[in-house]
Protein backbone atom coordinates (compact mmCIF):
# COMPACT_ATOMS: atom_id res chain seq x y z
CA UNK A 1 0.00 0.00 0.00
CA UNK A 2 1.09 3.67 -1.24
CA UNK A 3 1.96 6.12 1.54
CA UNK A 4 0.38 9.06 2.33
CA UNK A 5 1.90 11.70 -0.37
CA UNK A 6 1.41 15.76 1.17
CA UNK A 7 2.58 18.74 -0.22
CA UNK A 8 1.66 21.89 1.57
CA UNK A 9 3.38 25.33 1.12
CA UNK A 10 6.77 25.10 1.82
CA UNK A 11 6.67 21.44 1.47
CA UNK A 12 6.51 18.75 -1.23
CA UNK A 13 7.29 15.36 0.07
CA UNK A 14 6.30 12.27 -2.15
CA UNK A 15 6.29 8.93 -0.40
CA UNK A 16 5.91 5.56 -2.63
CA UNK A 17 6.24 1.85 -1.66
CA UNK A 18 9.25 1.94 -3.90
CA UNK A 19 11.08 5.52 -2.94
CA UNK A 20 10.81 8.77 -1.65
CA UNK A 21 11.88 12.33 -2.76
CA UNK A 22 11.44 15.79 -1.61
CA UNK A 23 11.53 18.82 -3.11
CA UNK A 24 10.49 22.47 -1.36
CA UNK A 25 8.01 25.61 -2.42
CA UNK A 26 8.69 28.69 -2.12
CA UNK A 27 6.41 31.56 -0.80
CA UNK A 28 4.69 33.51 -3.55
CA UNK A 29 6.56 36.69 -3.82
CA UNK A 30 4.41 39.64 -1.80
CA UNK A 31 3.58 42.88 -3.43
CA UNK A 32 5.21 41.76 -7.01
CA UNK A 33 4.08 42.96 -9.76
CA UNK A 34 2.63 40.80 -12.85
CA UNK A 35 4.52 41.27 -16.05
CA UNK A 36 4.75 38.18 -17.90
CA UNK A 37 1.16 36.86 -19.39
CA UNK A 38 1.51 32.82 -20.63
CA UNK A 39 -1.27 31.03 -21.68
CA UNK A 40 -0.76 26.96 -21.73
CA UNK A 41 -3.40 24.63 -23.94
CA UNK A 42 -3.57 21.17 -24.01
CA UNK A 43 -5.40 19.24 -26.20
CA UNK A 44 -6.01 15.74 -27.20
CA UNK A 45 -6.19 15.72 -30.73
CA UNK A 46 -7.48 12.08 -31.82
CA UNK A 47 -5.52 9.60 -33.68
CA UNK A 48 -3.22 12.54 -35.10
CA UNK A 49 -6.03 13.23 -37.59
CA UNK A 50 -5.38 10.23 -38.93
CA UNK A 51 -8.84 9.96 -38.70
CA UNK A 52 -11.63 12.12 -40.32
CA UNK A 53 -8.61 13.99 -41.56
CA UNK A 54 -10.42 16.98 -43.04
CA UNK A 55 -10.60 18.46 -39.90
CA UNK A 56 -6.58 18.90 -39.81
CA UNK A 57 -7.16 22.71 -41.75
CA UNK A 58 -9.50 24.17 -39.08
CA UNK A 59 -7.49 22.34 -36.26
CA UNK A 60 -4.50 24.82 -37.29
CA UNK A 61 -6.00 27.58 -37.87
CA UNK A 62 -8.15 27.38 -34.19
CA UNK A 63 -4.65 26.95 -32.60
CA UNK A 64 -2.95 29.88 -34.74
CA UNK A 65 -6.12 32.03 -32.96
CA UNK A 66 -5.74 30.89 -29.59
CA UNK A 67 -2.09 32.06 -29.37
CA UNK A 68 -0.56 29.69 -27.07
CA UNK A 69 2.97 29.93 -25.54
CA UNK A 70 2.82 26.66 -24.30
CA UNK A 71 0.61 23.52 -25.80
CA UNK A 72 0.93 19.80 -24.30
CA UNK A 73 -0.68 17.76 -27.14
CA UNK A 74 -1.80 13.92 -26.89
CA UNK A 75 -2.70 11.35 -29.54
CA UNK A 76 0.01 12.60 -32.36
CA UNK A 77 -0.25 8.99 -34.28
CA UNK A 78 1.77 9.24 -37.23
CA UNK A 79 3.62 11.87 -36.43
CA UNK A 80 7.39 12.68 -36.55
CA UNK A 81 9.56 15.33 -34.75
CA UNK A 82 9.69 16.93 -38.18
CA UNK A 83 5.44 17.18 -38.37
CA UNK A 84 5.00 18.27 -35.41
CA UNK A 85 7.62 21.11 -36.02
CA UNK A 86 6.05 22.09 -38.98
CA UNK A 87 2.51 22.52 -37.19
CA UNK A 88 4.05 24.13 -34.28
CA UNK A 89 5.14 26.96 -36.99
CA UNK A 90 1.82 27.70 -37.79
CA UNK A 91 0.83 28.66 -34.17
CA UNK A 92 4.74 30.48 -34.10
CA UNK A 93 5.94 28.13 -32.08
CA UNK A 94 9.59 27.58 -32.46
CA UNK A 95 10.51 24.78 -30.16
CA UNK A 96 9.06 21.55 -30.15
CA UNK A 97 9.58 17.79 -28.66
CA UNK A 98 7.78 14.44 -29.65
CA UNK A 99 7.81 11.96 -27.01
CA UNK A 100 8.10 9.09 -29.47
CA UNK A 101 6.75 8.35 -32.81
CA UNK A 102 4.84 4.86 -31.88
CA UNK A 103 1.49 4.18 -30.91
CA UNK A 104 0.08 7.32 -29.31
CA UNK A 105 2.83 10.30 -28.49
CA UNK A 106 2.43 12.91 -26.97
CA UNK A 107 4.09 16.97 -27.52
CA UNK A 108 4.95 20.01 -26.31
CA UNK A 109 5.44 22.84 -27.94
CA UNK A 110 6.52 26.79 -26.75
CA UNK A 111 7.33 29.97 -28.38
CA UNK A 112 10.34 29.84 -26.22
CA UNK A 113 13.79 27.45 -25.54
CA UNK A 114 13.01 23.98 -24.56
CA UNK A 115 15.23 22.30 -21.91
CA UNK A 116 15.90 19.21 -19.60
CA UNK A 117 13.33 16.86 -21.70
CA UNK A 118 12.79 13.63 -20.18
CA UNK A 119 11.17 10.62 -22.19
CA UNK A 120 10.12 7.96 -19.96
CA UNK A 121 8.22 4.66 -21.12
CA UNK A 122 8.77 2.39 -18.82
CA UNK A 123 5.94 1.88 -16.37
CA UNK A 124 3.36 4.00 -18.18
CA UNK A 125 0.84 3.33 -21.28
CA UNK A 126 1.79 5.89 -23.58
CA UNK A 127 4.53 7.19 -22.00
CA UNK A 128 5.74 10.21 -19.93
CA UNK A 129 7.27 12.92 -20.77
CA UNK A 130 8.30 16.27 -19.04
CA UNK A 131 10.40 19.63 -20.27
CA UNK A 132 11.26 23.29 -18.76
CA UNK A 133 10.18 26.19 -20.61
CA UNK A 134 8.97 29.43 -19.57
CA UNK A 135 10.56 29.00 -16.39
CA UNK A 136 7.75 26.42 -15.91
CA UNK A 137 8.42 22.24 -15.79
CA UNK A 138 5.42 21.02 -18.22
CA UNK A 139 4.19 17.28 -18.19
CA UNK A 140 2.16 16.00 -21.20
CA UNK A 141 0.13 13.54 -19.60
CA UNK A 142 -1.67 10.92 -21.31
CA UNK A 143 -3.01 8.13 -18.54
CA UNK A 144 -4.43 4.63 -19.31
CA UNK A 145 -7.19 4.85 -21.02
CA UNK A 146 -8.95 1.80 -19.67
CA UNK A 147 -7.77 0.45 -16.80
CA UNK A 148 -7.66 2.08 -13.27
CA UNK A 149 -5.08 -0.04 -11.74
CA UNK A 150 -2.58 1.22 -14.41
CA UNK A 151 -3.77 4.89 -13.85
CA UNK A 152 -2.96 4.29 -10.26
CA UNK A 153 0.46 3.06 -10.59
CA UNK A 154 1.35 5.58 -13.52
CA UNK A 155 0.34 8.42 -11.08
CA UNK A 156 2.45 7.58 -8.31
CA UNK A 157 5.13 7.15 -10.87
CA UNK A 158 4.27 10.71 -11.77
CA UNK A 159 5.09 11.91 -8.34
CA UNK A 160 8.11 10.23 -8.16
CA UNK A 161 9.31 11.70 -10.86
CA UNK A 162 8.22 15.27 -9.97
CA UNK A 163 9.76 14.54 -6.38
CA UNK A 164 13.28 14.77 -8.77
CA UNK A 165 12.69 18.42 -9.78
CA UNK A 166 14.55 21.01 -7.98
CA UNK A 167 13.47 22.75 -5.05
CA UNK A 168 10.76 25.60 -5.48
CA UNK A 169 10.05 24.16 -9.11
CA UNK A 170 6.91 25.32 -10.74
CA UNK A 171 5.56 22.42 -12.44
CA UNK A 172 2.30 21.94 -14.70
CA UNK A 173 0.42 18.58 -15.07
CA UNK A 174 -1.38 18.95 -18.57
CA UNK A 175 -3.44 16.41 -20.83
CA UNK A 176 -5.56 13.96 -20.97
CA UNK A 177 -5.89 11.64 -17.58
CA UNK A 178 -8.72 9.60 -18.75
CA UNK A 179 -10.26 9.62 -15.36
CA UNK A 180 -12.63 11.55 -13.00
CA UNK A 181 -12.51 14.29 -10.32
CA UNK A 182 -14.45 14.16 -7.20
CA UNK A 183 -15.38 17.84 -7.89
CA UNK A 184 -17.25 16.46 -10.93
CA UNK A 185 -18.88 13.53 -8.89
CA UNK A 186 -22.42 15.46 -8.11
CA UNK A 187 -23.17 15.60 -12.19
CA UNK A 188 -21.90 12.15 -12.65
CA UNK A 189 -23.91 10.92 -9.80
CA UNK A 190 -27.09 12.05 -11.64
CA UNK A 191 -26.53 10.59 -14.94
CA UNK A 192 -28.67 7.86 -15.53
CA UNK A 193 -26.15 6.41 -18.25
CA UNK A 194 -22.74 7.09 -16.45
CA UNK A 195 -22.07 3.57 -14.62
CA UNK A 196 -24.22 1.65 -17.60
CA UNK A 197 -21.87 2.71 -20.08
CA UNK A 198 -18.67 1.87 -18.73
CA UNK A 199 -20.09 -1.24 -17.89
CA UNK A 200 -20.71 -1.83 -21.79
CA UNK A 201 -17.53 -0.45 -22.48
CA UNK A 202 -15.74 -3.11 -19.92
CA UNK A 203 -17.26 -5.79 -21.44
CA UNK A 204 -16.97 -4.23 -24.90
CA UNK A 205 -13.02 -3.30 -24.28
CA UNK A 206 -12.20 -6.14 -21.62
CA UNK A 207 -11.23 -3.16 -19.56
CA UNK A 208 -11.28 -2.28 -16.13
CA UNK A 209 -12.64 1.45 -16.09
CA UNK A 210 -14.93 0.88 -13.10
CA UNK A 211 -13.83 -0.56 -9.61
CA UNK A 212 -16.07 -2.12 -7.73
CA UNK A 213 -18.87 -1.25 -10.41
CA UNK A 214 -18.23 2.48 -9.24
CA UNK A 215 -15.94 5.22 -10.41
CA UNK A 216 -12.62 5.15 -9.40
CA UNK A 217 -11.96 8.61 -8.06
CA UNK A 218 -8.15 8.37 -6.45
CA UNK A 219 -5.89 9.24 -9.09
CA UNK A 220 -6.56 12.83 -9.10
CA UNK A 221 -7.49 12.88 -5.29
CA UNK A 222 -3.80 11.54 -4.92
CA UNK A 223 -2.58 14.60 -7.24
CA UNK A 224 -4.91 16.41 -4.80
CA UNK A 225 -3.48 15.09 -1.36
CA UNK A 226 -0.10 15.86 -2.85
CA UNK A 227 -1.26 19.34 -3.39
CA UNK A 228 -1.77 20.13 -6.85
CA UNK A 229 -4.58 22.15 -7.37
CA UNK A 230 -7.20 21.50 -10.30
CA UNK A 231 -7.35 24.95 -12.09
CA UNK A 232 -10.22 24.46 -14.39
CA UNK A 233 -12.47 23.77 -10.78
CA UNK A 234 -10.82 26.97 -9.63
CA UNK A 235 -12.40 29.52 -11.80
CA UNK A 236 -15.00 27.38 -13.48
CA UNK A 237 -19.19 28.60 -12.83
CA UNK A 238 -20.42 25.45 -14.55
CA UNK A 239 -19.20 22.14 -15.16
CA UNK A 240 -18.00 21.65 -18.55
CA UNK A 241 -16.86 18.30 -19.93
CA UNK A 242 -14.24 17.50 -22.45
CA UNK A 243 -15.01 14.10 -24.04
CA UNK A 244 -16.98 13.27 -25.85
CA UNK A 245 -17.74 16.02 -28.89
CA UNK A 246 -20.02 15.82 -31.58
CA UNK A 247 -17.08 14.61 -33.68
CA UNK A 248 -18.30 11.12 -32.89
CA UNK A 249 -21.81 11.60 -32.28
CA UNK A 250 -22.71 8.03 -34.34
CA UNK A 251 -21.17 6.09 -31.46
CA UNK A 252 -21.53 4.61 -28.19
CA UNK A 253 -19.05 7.55 -26.06
CA UNK A 254 -21.50 8.02 -23.17
CA UNK A 255 -22.14 10.64 -21.18
CA UNK A 256 -20.39 14.25 -20.96
CA UNK A 257 -17.85 14.20 -18.77
CA UNK A 258 -14.07 15.93 -18.32
CA UNK A 259 -11.01 13.90 -18.65
CA UNK A 260 -8.79 16.43 -19.64
CA UNK A 261 -6.97 18.70 -16.90
CA UNK A 262 -4.43 21.00 -15.91
CA UNK A 263 -2.97 20.78 -12.48
CA UNK A 264 -0.51 23.21 -10.88
CA UNK A 265 1.81 23.56 -7.98
CA UNK A 266 0.85 26.14 -5.46
CA UNK A 267 3.60 27.94 -6.19
CA UNK A 268 2.16 28.33 -9.84
CA UNK A 269 -1.47 28.04 -9.22
CA UNK A 270 -1.23 31.49 -7.30
CA UNK A 271 -0.73 32.91 -10.30
CA UNK A 272 -3.54 31.39 -12.63
CA UNK A 273 -5.85 34.20 -13.78
CA UNK A 274 -8.22 32.20 -16.25
CA UNK A 275 -8.66 28.45 -16.72
CA UNK A 276 -11.29 26.89 -18.88
CA UNK A 277 -12.52 24.18 -21.52
CA UNK A 278 -13.21 25.49 -24.57
CA UNK A 279 -16.28 24.18 -25.77
CA UNK A 280 -18.15 25.38 -29.02
CA UNK A 281 -19.49 24.58 -32.22
CA UNK A 282 -15.79 24.96 -33.32
CA UNK A 283 -13.91 22.72 -31.04
CA UNK A 284 -16.95 19.81 -31.23
CA UNK A 285 -15.90 18.69 -34.59
CA UNK A 286 -11.99 19.01 -34.23
CA UNK A 287 -11.41 16.32 -32.07
CA UNK A 288 -13.13 13.93 -29.86
CA UNK A 289 -11.76 16.13 -26.96
CA UNK A 290 -12.07 19.43 -26.04
CA UNK A 291 -8.99 21.54 -24.99
CA UNK A 292 -8.33 23.10 -22.20
CA UNK A 293 -6.75 26.70 -21.88
CA UNK A 294 -5.26 28.20 -18.29
CA UNK A 295 -3.51 31.47 -17.84
CA UNK A 296 -1.08 32.71 -15.67
CA UNK A 297 0.51 35.69 -14.89
CA UNK A 298 3.88 35.45 -13.48
CA UNK A 299 6.45 37.68 -12.09
CA UNK A 300 10.23 37.70 -12.48
CA UNK A 301 12.78 38.40 -9.25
Amino acid sequence: MNQCITLNRRQFAVSTAASAGAMLLPRGPYGAKPDLKLKLLTYNVWYGFTKKPNRKASYLKFMKEQAPDVVSLQELNGYSPEKLAADAKTWDHTHSILLKEKGFPTGITSNQPITEVKRTLEGFHHGLMRCLTHGIYVYAIHLHPGNWEIRLREIDLLLKDIATLPRDAKVALAGDFNTFSLYDKPIYDRSEDMVPFFKRLDVRTKGKNLRNDQLDYRHLKRLEDAGFVDLINTKRKAFLGTFPTPLRRDEDMGPDRRLDYVFATPNLATYCRAASCIVNDTTGLLSDHQPVSVTFELTTH
